[in-house]
């Protein structure tokens, strides 16, 4: 079970309505449909709040019976505050403790393991493309529901880019993908995502409106040598185009498209 998704959130408010508009709301208030019952800020945010501390307390405090609270709570902050980020039981238990909540490596990977049982959180491995093969090294976590991440930890850190790519990604597990963080050679394509037949290469980002950075974004897609779909979804506010067989699309159109449509 997913949180709404931007459609259904346009659904339920105003599917006539300024999509620009309701994707800025969507991109904070997440999609947590009880939440949209409260009329002030303050009583919403509290209600996420209120979710997550259950799913942290009923679902793993007492399922596990876990003798330290704390290391959870901060590893769960830790992974909210690193979306998108490459991330390792080892990498997050030093940052953890080097900032006076003290674990270890084991700890922090049966932590992570029961935070993605209870679904909080998605962990998405590496796929080597050239080789293809899987690594087992680092892996990126992405949270359910990236209204979770700003009610906890406010507009910290808040860098748009991540989130987009953090909604992209849950995006495409709705829509029945199996997703991977794809690396050729020493770059990184933020998904490649199969379904049966199908694959697709995907990155993500805020804003592609210079060149030189659209060009960036391109680079590590034009060099896979295969035929498979090579998509851009950035909040670009254009209609889709198309970049040397590249496909580019504004997050928002992107999130509205229909399976059924080829959009996947």
């Amino acid at each position: 079970m997913f949180p709404f998704s931007f459609q259904e959130y346009c659904q339920y408010y105003d599917e006539t309505g300024d999509k620009e508009k309701l994707f800025d709301e969507y991109s904070i208030k997440g999609g947590l449909a009880g939440s949209y019952a409260y009329r002030t800020e303050k009583n919403r945010i509290n209600y996420v709040k209120e979710v997550y501390e259950t799913i942290v307390t009923r679902d793993l405090v007492q399922k596990y019976s876990l003798p330290d609270t704390l290391v959870l709570q901060r590893l769960s902050e830790f992974l909210m505050d690193n979306i998108s980020n490459l991330t390792s039981p080892n990498k997050a238990s030093q940052l953890l403790t080097a900032n006076k909540t003290t674990t270890n490596h084991v700890t922090v990977g049966r932590y992570i393991k029961y935070l993605c049982n209870a679904f909080g959180f998605y962990d998405i491995k590496r796929y080597d493309i050239r080789g293809k093969k899987y690594l087992e090294s680092s892996e990126k976590f992405y949270l359910c529901d990236t209204g979770i991440r700003y009610a906890i930890l406010g507009s910290r850190n808040m860098d748009y880019g991540r989130v987009y790519e953090n909604m992209v990604c849950i995006e495409l597990l709705r829509r029945g993908y199996d997703v991977y963080v794809g690396k050729l050679y020493q770059k990184e394509i933020d998904f490649v995502a199969q379904k049966g037949s199908l694959k697709i290469y995907i990155q993500v980002r805020d804003n592609i409106s210079d060149r030189n950075t659209l060009e960036r974004e391109c680079r590590p897609l034009l060099q896979i040598r295969d035929a498979y779909p090579k998509k851009i979804i950035a909040r670009t506010r254009h209609p889709k185009y198309d970049y040397e067989g590249i496909e580019i699309y504004n997050i928002v159109d992107w999130l509205l498209l229909e399976e059924e449509n080829g959009a996947q």
